[in-house]
C-alpha cells in the first residue's frame, strides 16, 4: 500500500456518473489508477476482503450512469470490489475500489481501478 493512489487521475465527469451529485454530507471524488485495487489503497486504511460482484451491485444506485449500458459493457464479467476506510486528523474517508471499470462512454472495460472516495470533515 502507498500513501496516496499512485498515478491516479481524478475526473469530475466520472464523479457525475458514479457518485451522488450533491451529497448531504461530505464530498465525493472519483479517480482512476492503473494499479490493482489492493495496491491503490493508501496506507492507514482498514480494508475489506475483495468481493466479486455483478456490475450493478458494485456501482450501486448513486450517480447518473446508464444501468443497461453498464451491464452490456461488463458482458457477464464481475467486478472486483474492495472497501476501505479510515479516521485520521478529524476526517473520515471511505474508498470503494472497483476493477475493472468502464470508460466514461461505456464502450470498453479499463484494466486498473476506479476509486470512489467519500470524505467527511468531523471538525
Amino acid at each position: 500500500m502507498v500513501d496516496e493512489p499512485v498515478r491516479s487521475s481524478c475526473d469530475p465527469a466520472l464523479a457525475a456518473l458514479f457518485a451522488t451529485a450533491k451529497p448531504r454530507l461530505g464530498a465525493f471524488e472519483v479517480c482512476t489508477t492503473s494499479q490493482p485495487a489492493p495496491a491503490a489503497i493508501p496506507d492507514g486504511f482498514q480494508t475489506s476482503a475483495i468481493d466479486h460482484l455483478e456490475p450493478l451491485d458494485a456501482f450501486g444506485t448513486a450517480g447518473s450512469y446508464d444501468r443497461a449500458r453498464m451491464v452490456q459493457v461488463y458482458a457477464g464479467r464481475r467486478a472486483d470490489v474492495l472497501h476501505a476506510w479510515r479516521l485520521a486528523n478529524g476526517r473520515f474517508e471511505s474508498i470503494t475500489a472497483i476493477s475493472p471499470y468502464p470508460d466514461a462512454h461505456f464502450t470498453a472495460l479499463q484494466e486498473g481501478t476506479l476509486l470512489i472516495r467519500w470524505t467527511l470533515d468531523l471538525q
